[in-house]
């Protein structure tokens, strides 16, 4: 089947100039498989008789990305190695180069007949993206493989909500959630001289020849790759998801996918998710809408934000106008008790089983989305003023997390302080803005959560 047209952009629409091979910056996508931006990078090497080169940029020391860290280079570096032998066996190129992903694609574009993108919504992809358009004078084509309904798609504006945006996705989405065929390679590249700046087939040696903050070690409980994605999804598949709908909301239940790594990376594709979600053995109507709500409205809903709000991470762009107001209004609230950051880094509170949700954010990279709103609640309720409290929680966020400096991350945190949301009654410190209380806990078997993370910690330790 032919890629959609509306996965695709034309950036520069000029013929293809004579070169060694197509080039394709391998950035958000980072995968040899269900990747509609590889696949046309194929079908245009095929029409032009011309190999592929895939190319990755590999930022280290912390200037783009302050928050990674050994944790989040380490499930990258697992995942390129796999995604490397991927490319490898289908005969195209794999090049990495040290830099920013501009600086990568640019410094190969000269023997390039043309260059194909895919996309992604961070700000600092966009720039990107403008920095190889301002220095590419070629053929340029982006295509959209990270969502299912592509942003410009489903909606031209900032959605209020997930009940906004969700009409609009279902308009779409059947004609989005098509396999993907892949193409035969007609001309491999076996025969290209081109060196990368670091070997990413064994991927702790080039971690280790890597500068970047090491005090947040990589986890066992994760390991990256478009092998252990997969992996991972038809396990799950096949026995915790018959249960979905229904226990989804419990943390000890064991009923997430835990895909969201995979998905930030980019490991793995949210259409070849919903695609075997759809087609599962197990699991019902309702096991299947609710999981496909959270892959595809609720995920959308995040790629939504950060694409139509300017400073998506910053208090003052990110949180509505009401909500601010609100919040404004109760600033001067007593906070008791009040915690500094390094208490709440530490998981050193009161609340024993917030305590144990920062434990195994910090020790293994997750969190179960139910705790991880209970989380951020405290953390406002906790800290001196709403602006810092948003300050701590996109920090700790993006520090520990796996999944963290992702669209779903910045919306999430954004949405404790009022975003996608409505005012609630009113209440000490919140104002209108929802608030969760310990009765959240009561929801679920809080003691059977407290001892799967203790399991969860031991196994790491």
């Amino acid at each position: 089947m032919a890629i959609q047209a509306g996965r695709i952009r034309v950036l520069a629409d000029m013929e293809p100039r004579p070169g060694a091979y197509v080039l394709y910056l391998m950035q958000q996508a980072t995968r040899s498989r269900d990747n509609p931006a590889l696949e046309l990078a194929i079908e245009e090497g095929n029409r032009l008789g011309l190999p592929v080169v895939a190319a990755f940029g590999l930022l280290d020391g912390g200037r783009h990305f302050p928050e990674a860290n050994a944790r989040h280079y380490a499930f990258l570096l697992q995942g390129l190695a796999q995604a490397k032998a991927g490319l490898e066996r289908r005969g195209i190129a794999f090049v990495l180069r040290r830099g920013t992903p501009a600086q990568a694609a640019l410094a190969l574009a000269g023997e390039a007949a043309m260059l194909v993108l895919d996309r992604g919504y961070l700000a600092i992809q966009k720039q990107w993206y403008a920095a190889i358009r301002e220095g590419y004078d070629g053929r340029l084509v982006q295509v959209e493989g990270d969502v299912v309904v592509p942003v410009d798609v489903a909606s031209t504006k900032h959605e209020f909500a997930a009940r906004t945006l969700r009409p609009k996705l279902h308009r779409h989405w059947d004609a989005y959630l098509e396999p993907l065929r892949p193409r035969r390679v007609k001309h491999r590249a076996d025969g290209l001289d081109l060196a990368s700046d670091l070997d990413v087939s064994d991927p702790e040696a080039a971690l280790a020849a890597m500068t970047l903050d090491r005090s947040v070690a990589p986890v066992r409980r994760f390991r990256g790759g478009e092998d252990e994605a997969m992996d991972r999804l038809d396990a799950y598949l096949a026995g915790p998801f018959r249960d979905y709908g229904t226990v989804r909301g419990r943390p000890e239940a064991g009923a997430a996918s835990h895909l969201s790594p995979y998905l930030h990376f980019g490991q793995v594709s949210p259409v070849a998710v919903a695609l075997k979600v759809r087609a599962a053995k197990a699991g019902g109507d309702e096991d299947k809408a609710a999981f496909l709500e959270e892959l595809i409205v609720r995920r959308e809903l995040a790629m939504n934000h950060v694409e139509h709000t300017a400073h998506y991470d910053r208090y003052e762009s990110a949180v509505p106008d009401w909500a601010r107001k609100t919040l404004a209004e109760q600033a001067g609230d007593p906070r008791d008790p009040l915690y500094d950051e390094a208490a709440l880094a530490e998981g050193r509170t009161h609340d024993r089983h917030w305590n144990a949700a920062m434990r195994e954010m910090r020790e293994t990279g997750y969190m179960h989305n139910h705790m991880r709103m209970y989380w951020g609640k405290k953390i406002l309720e906790w800290s001196p003023s709403p602006e810092e409290a948003f300050r701590r929680t996109l920090a700790l966020n993006n520090r520990y997390f796996l999944d963290g400096r992702d669209p779903n991350s910045f919306t999430n945190v954004a949405w404790v302080f009022g975003l996608h949301d409505r005012p609630w009654a009113r209440r000490r410190i919140f104002g209108t803005v929802r608030y969760l209380s310990a009765n959240t806990l009561r929801k679920f078997d809080a003691e059977a959560y407290l001892r799967a993370v203790d399991e969860l910690c031991a196994a790491e330790a």
